[in-house]
């Protein structure tokens, strides 16, 4: 297991500036990761007596986030902190066991750490060989990425490469896949990287990046059903926010910031109803005000010091 861990938070103080976490107040950080961010979320809730509670699919996660925190709550000599290993896509359940009414601050930091992309292990990079895991929970009984290569149908992973990797070579890279497999099983990064580096034409493989990027991270997020849980998390979220809480989001890449867009922009409608209707008809009333008419991105001297910051985007809401 990995000890060590580099992980730079990304746009801490907009951030914090934001969402303003207030004394005495709960704040879920429903990503803790290794508490870039919540540590300094706990620094000003746990004060007057706040809690904070620090949510995180990776068992790895919540150990390193632990003496973070018990630092923060020994300095403050106040309030209290709690971990949960588990998904933000339950957070109904989660919090209902912690025994809380109502959250005046979520954070949501969607993807994976730096720490997770850097532990070879883990199975997430492209850029070293080592088993296709891609489990967040490595202790869950899901299936792995390389679990998913040996059943899916070609059809099927064609639909996850272009969905969820936004991937131009999709059927082409599948068909390679569905081949390759009939002769061996593909069971680490090295092997997909040569696989999708065979699929995809020299001309097309000299501009856009890595080209297994989009492909590993279409695996990645069907493994742990990333979209599915942002859905449903940000749904459970705004339900239990108190009037004036509020919530951000932090994500990495268009997929997830489309759908944090959608679910911000809907709790913000008065009335869905076809034009024309004479009265309304769905009786929708707004329960979000969006704070970010347009997304808050770093600026180029963070990316400089943090190449991974590039793609962020933060989206604050308050609820009504």
């Amino acid at each position: 297991m990995t000890t060590e861990y580099t992980h730079t938070p990304v746009l801490c103080e907009e951030t914090l500036s934001l969402l303003a976490p207030q004394p005495s107040s709960i704040v879920v950080d429903a990503t803790l990761g290794r508490a870039g961010h919540g540590r300094l979320l706990a620094q000003a809730a746990m004060k007057k007596g706040g809690t904070y509670i620090g949510i995180d699919l990776d068992e790895q996660a919540l150990e390193a986030a632990q003496p973070i925190l018990a630092d923060v709550r020994s300095k403050i000599g106040e309030g209290e902190y709690v971990l949960i290993q588990g998904s933000f896509g339950d957070l109904d359940t989660l919090l209902q066991e912690v025994g809380i009414g109502y959250v005046d601050t979520f954070l949501f930091d969607i993807g994976v750490s730096s720490p997770q992309i850097d532990d070879v292990s883990r199975g997430f990079s492209f850029k070293q060989d080592a088993l296709l895991d891609m489990r967040l929970d490595q202790s869950a009984h899901i299936s792995t990425a390389a679990d998913l290569l040996r059943t899916l149908e070609g059809r099927e992973l064609t639909r996850i490469l272009r969905e969820y990797g936004e991937e131009k070579w999709a059927s082409r890279i599948a068909d390679f896949v569905v081949k390759q497999r009939e002769v061996a099983p593909i069971t680490t990064s090295a092997q997909l990287v040569e696989i999708i580096k065979a699929a995809i034409p020299a001309s097309a493989r000299r501009t856009g990046g890595h080209p297994a990027k989009r492909s590993f991270q279409a695996l990645r997020i069907a493994v742990n059903d990333e979209l599915g849980a942002l859905e449903r998390g940000l749904e459970s979220a705004i339900r239990w926010l108190r009037t004036g809480g509020r919530l951000g989001v932090l994500t990495f890449h268009s997929l997830e910031d489309r759908i944090v867009k959608r679910a911000l922009q809907a709790s913000e409608q008065n009335c869905g109803c076809p034009p024309g209707l004479p009265v309304c008809m769905c009786e929708n009333t707004a329960v979000l005000k969006v704070l970010t008419r347009r997304p808050i991105q770093p600026t180029e001297k963070e990316v400089e010091g943090n190449s991974r910051a590039r793609s962020t985007k933060l989206r604050v809401a308050e609820k009504l």
